[in-house]
């Protein structure tokens, strides 16, 4: 029982981790979003980034959770996570300077 539940979190970790790559439908289609749907599938995307994150350390955490999907949910989301901080960095950063 533990097993599944196990390899369902990692899996529910690994949809987390890839679901933000979902932003790149309507810009392919060459869609324009109004502000609010923009605000709105922003904050789940970070939501989502979070949530795969803590899933996956979650799983990585014992050594026996320690399988290829788990560990590259981790990186996925540790990467989302790079590119959210910098995005806040580089916008603080220009703040200051106007």
């Amino acid at each position: 029982m533990e097993h599944k539940k196990r390899k369902g979190l990692s899996s529910l970790a690994l949809l987390c981790s890839v679901l933000p790559l979902a932003t790149f439908i309507p810009i392919r289609l060459k869609m324009t979003l109004p502000d609010g749907v923009r605000t709105v599938w922003g904050g789940a995307n970070i939501v989502c980034v979070l949530l795969g994150l803590i899933l996956s350390i979650v799983c990585v955490k014992s050594s026996d959770g320690r399988s290829a999907v788990n560990i590259g949910s981790m990186a996925i989301s540790a990467l989302w996570i790079l590119l959210i901080v910098g995005m806040l960095v580089l916008a603080l950063f220009l703040n200051i300077l106007q």
